[in-house]
Formats: C-alpha cells, structure tokens, sequence
C-alpha cells in the first residue's frame, strides 16, 4: 500500500507578504482574466446552450469537421470532434446552434439529407434558457451568501471569518477565469462544479480555522496538523478528478470532463489559498493583530 505524508513547511522562514504574495497575484490576475472577457463578450464567462438556448446536435460520420459546418444551411456556433463508439470509419460530432439559428427540425432534416447517422438532438429555447441562468446563478449566490453568514456565525471574529470568505471567493474566481482561457463553457454541470467547490473549499478552511482556534497546540503545531487531514483530502479529491476528466475526455463526455477540469483546477487553487493566504491572515491575527 502507498503511503502519504503531508511535509511539515517551515513557515517561519516566510513573512507575511512573502505568503500572501502569491495567492493574492493569482486572485488579481484572474479577476483581469474576467474582466478583461466581460468587455469583450458582455458576459464574464461564456455561456452554453443551457443558458444561451439553442440546439446540440450529436451525428457520427465519415465526413471532416469542415464538411460537417457546410452541409447545413445556418452556421454552426461550434463543430466539436469527440471519442465515441461506433464503425472504424465514422467519427462522432457535436454541432451546436445558436438559438433561432433554425428549427429543430430543420436542423435534423439538414443532417440526415447529408448522410450524417443522427445520434442525439437537444433543443433549449432562449427564453428557457435565460430563465435557467438566473436561477443557476442566483443559486451560487445565495450558497456564497448563506456560506459566509455561517462562517461568521460560527467563528463571530472578522479576520478568521474574512479568512475563509476570500479563500473561497477565491476558489471560485481562479477557475472561472481559467474557463474562459480553455474555452469551457458555463452549463448547469459548471454552475454544479462551483458550487462544489464553494463546499470544498469551507470544509478545508474551516478544519484550519478550527486546529488554529480551537485545539490545543502553539499556532504552528495546530496548523501542522490540519495540513496532514486537509491536504491529504484535497490531494486525494484533486486524483479522483483527474482520473474523470480524462475517463471522460477519452469516451466524448464533454460535460464530465468540464466538470473534472474546473474541480482539479479550484482544488488546487484551494491548497494555495487555504495553506498560503488563510494561514497568512491567521497568524497576522493571532500575532500581529487583535488577538495578541
């Protein structure tokens, strides 16, 4: 069997700003990202058809991505090739459709005529959509919103509490970002991702909050010890996401595999955050501020 053991970091070797440096340039960095996207789209991620409305079309053939675009009379908004079973000779696509870019039925008519085998058609009016997004989006905020009241409920100090809300705003920004960069679009399945790591990143920042605040132990040792349960967590979550995302990439299951993506990529940045920032503002706290 393999053994785990989380390093004990010296972090008396680092100061405060050396720690929080790199946490906080990643957050800035990332709220560029975004912005930066906003601007040029009007939206600070793009968002899917579940969002947008429109239709998705799944066809196997034998015919190239571009032929794919040209046998149908309304451009596709995007041509994707994915790893699905079928004969040696075809290979499978998904066609997505802006919404009122043509019927649906139109659409199928379109690819049969073509040749194509249709294996799926999905359709999501805009109306429906936009209503779905609004009601996606209005979710994560009430969790974020209900997470933080929580936490100061829980811990009733600003710093500590502060603590946790930014590493988990955090947690959630730095993937978001990085969606844009890889083109991942925001669906249902991400909304869900985000708001795994909403949970994620609590679980982890509260056990430190908790070892620091609450156990026995000099500030070092407390920490030390939260590290071994929480990094050993979180590194075990990250494999397991990692092992889906290309499970999932490798048999065509792109919504898996955007989920994987974002969950690999939050739970890293939650060890950056929780184990750099959250310990940073907590020992500026426990030494340096109200509570010396």
């Amino acid at each position: 069997m393999v053994e785990f053991t989380v390093p004990e970091v010296d972090f008396t070797r680092y100061t405060n700003r050396q720690l929080a440096a790199v946490p906080l340039t990643v957050l800035a960095v990332a709220l560029l990202v975004i912005a930066g996207w906003y601007a040029m789209t009007g939206a600070p991620v793009t968002p899917g058809v579940d969002f947008t409305g429109g239709t998705e079309l799944r066809i196997a053939t034998d015919a190239s991505q571009d032929e794919v675009s040209a046998a149908f009379e309304a451009t596709p908004e995007s041509v994707r090739s994915v790893a699905a079973g079928g004969s040696a000779n075809s290979n499978t696509y998904v066609v997505t459709f802006q919404s009122g870019a043509a019927t649906t039925a139109d659409i199928e008519a379109q690819a049969e005529a073509a040749g194509f085998e249709v294996r799926s058609i999905d359709a999501v009016s805009a109306s429906f959509g936009a209503d779905t997004q609004l009601l996606a989006l209005g979710g994560v905020g009430v969790a974020f919103l209900g997470m933080s009241i929580l936490v100061f409920l829980m811990f009733r100090t600003f710093v500590p509490s502060i603590a946790v809300v930014i590493s988990a705003f955090s947690d959630i920004v730095i993937p978001v970002a990085l969606m844009n960069l890889l083109g991942i679009e925001l669906s249902l399945g991400t909304v869900a991702a985000l708001l795994m790591l909403i949970g994620y990143s609590v679980d982890s920042d509260i056990l430190l909050n908790n070892h620091v605040l609450r156990r026995s132990g000099d500030f070092y040792e407390s920490t030390y010890r939260a590290m071994r349960t929480g990094v050993t967590m979180t590194l075990t979550s990250i494999a397991a996401m990692i092992v889906m995302t290309i499970t999932a990439t490798l048999f065509g299951i792109q919504l898996l595999a955007a989920i994987g993506t974002v969950l690999v990529f939050g739970l890293a940045a939650d060890l950056m955050n929780t184990y750099m920032l959250n310990v940073t503002l907590l020992r500026w706290w426990k030494f340096e501020g109200v509570a010396r």
